[in-house]
């Protein structure tokens, strides 16, 4: 059964940091693409940070130079190292593992970038 379980989301300032961390269960962890995405209230879900079995990252625009994607296959897990974040990062942020047509997420954490 495959998991994927969040965790370092909370409250921070504007220009403060938070790194998220997912960890995954139950797959071939080294087989999958991972992917960090965000879904404020009312809007879309939207992909935030994405890393290749390879390491190619690719990132969201209006984050780049701010995020950062990284995994470690030995732990089974996949982070995101966040700085310098605006209010307007406030979203729950969901990790995704993608292999071919299999897709599976985490429960998502919560970041509130607020004064």
């Amino acid at each position: 059964q495959v998991q994927l379980v969040e965790s370092g989301g909370g409250l921070v300032q504007p220009g403060g940091s938070l790194r998220l961390s997912c960890a995954a269960s139950g797959i071939s962890f080294n087989n999958y693409a991972l992917g960090w995405y965000r879904q404020a209230p009312g809007k879309q879900r939207e992909l935030v940070a994405g890393i290749t079995r390879g390491r190619s990252t690719n990132y969201a625009d209006s984050v780049k130079g701010r995020f950062t994607i990284s995994r470690d296959n030995a732990k089974n897990t996949v982070y995101l190292q966040m700085i310098s974040l605006k209010p307007e990062d406030t979203a729950v942020y969901y990790c995704n593992a993608r292999l071919d047509i299999r897709s599976s997420w985490g429960q998502g954490t919560q970041v509130t970038v607020s004064s």
